[in-house]
């Protein structure tokens, strides 16, 4: 009993960090569409060491693209 309610314990702590963690992770990085890039006088490029598309240029210099 004493070995497995630490094993419960800590696999209710992953299932709710883990359902939390797209939401906070969504929250903390704010994104812009390749438009809204462009209208605000940029360009949308591929960033190989963020894996990820960003604003280069313009009013969202920087930002990434959802």
């Amino acid at each position: 009993m004493r070995t497995r309610l630490p094993g419960v314990i800590a696999a209710a702590l992953l299932i709710v960090s883990g359902a939390l963690a797209p939401a906070v992770q969504a929250a903390a990085v704010p994104t812009i569409d390749g438009q809204t890039c462009i209208d605000g006088r940029g360009s949308v490029e591929y960033e190989s060491t963020q894996d990820s598309w960003i604003c280069v240029g313009g009013s969202y210099d920087g930002e990434r693209i959802d």
